[in-house]
């Protein structure tokens, strides 16, 4: 049989401290181990250029927020990735004028900026008040042709919803990638998501016949909140899916990790074609889709 279109992937876990340039750095040392390893697409985790703020709500913390234009850890992940040859999604707190946006820049292996995705689902829980910081989203979910594969990029939370997987693949990605901080809910020390955000993402990679990449942070963080002080462990688990679902490569829940696995795309695109949930589905029954009651289409 003919060798089909290989690709390496990574997903990188680390724990992140509070300063930027020391969480920069660490980022840039697992980039360059995963080259070592021979990856050409490497995933580092959300917002990593400090502590996962969205603990608390605090005026200080917007000013974390950084354009697009000229972003310096962005302009650093550029040099890095023409450097290496590998394509680098990088998660940043973005400033667009008087919006603020949980954002991602799809840099590749030339170096050049593909454009961003901003995350389209904002949760607001204790312990994630992502919407005192984050706007909504406004690009739609987008994918991204990189020298080594069409991907699709989207942000935790947009993580649990099988639509937005569904729409990057329907655009053609080939490859799906989730940065990710999540881990222990401060209200309820006995709540633990891990085993379900797994089944959840591998459930994506499982419909829709693509591999999937997720790249969680390690560690204990603290923050002071309006109401004392916050804590989240982070769980970890960062993994790998292949297009059936299954864990190929998975981190434990402490550890810094370099994940690696390689994938022939044009195999997966034939296992994908034949298996035929693309050439059944029915978008003219999907309309409630378009609806939050089950009735009424959002205008």
């Amino acid at each position: 049989m003919e060798k089909g279109r290989t690709v390496v992937v990574s997903a990188l876990q680390f724990a992140c401290t509070d300063d930027v340039s020391t969480n920069v750095a660490t980022a840039e040392r697992l980039v360059r181990a995963a080259h070592k390893q021979g990856a050409n697409i490497i995933l580092i985790q959300e917002l990593f250029e400090g502590y996962y703020f969205c603990q608390a709500q605090r005026e200080e913390f917007i000013q974390r927020a950084k354009p697009h234009k000229d972003h310096p850890t962005i302009l650093r992940m550029q040099k890095l990735a023409k450097e290496l040859g590998v394509v680098i999604p990088v998660s940043f707190f973005e400033e667009a004028n008087n919006a603020h946006y949980n954002s991602t820049a799809i840099i590749d292996a030339d170096g050049t900026d593909l454009g961003i995705y901003r995350k389209s689902h904002i949760p607001d829980g204790p312990g994630y008040e992502e919407k005192f910081y984050f706007n909504p989203g406004d690009t739609g979910f987008k994918v991204f042709q990189t020298k080594f594969a069409k991907v699709g990029v989207a942000i935790c939370w947009d993580q649990w919803f099988p639509e937005a997987a569904r729409a990057m693949v329907l655009q053609g990605a080939e490859i799906l990638f989730y940065p990710t901080a999540i881990g222990s809910e401060p209200h309820d020390g006995s709540i633990d998501s891990r085993d379900h955000w797994k089944r959840v993402m591998q459930g994506h990679a499982g419909a829709n016949l693509v591999p999937l990449v997720a790249s969680n942070r390690i560690g204990k963080e603290m923050i002071e909140t309006e109401h004392g002080k916050s804590e989240i462990t982070f769980y970890g688990n960062s993994f790998i899916a292949g297009p059936t679902g299954e864990i190929v490569s998975i981190a434990d829940d402490k550890e810094e990790a370099v994940l690696i696995a390689q994938f022939d795309l044009d195999n997966i695109k034939s296992m994908r074609h034949c298996w035929g949930v693309f050439r059944d589905r029915r978008p003219d029954l999907y309309k409630v889709l378009l609806t939050l009651d089950g009735n009424n289409p959002v205008q």
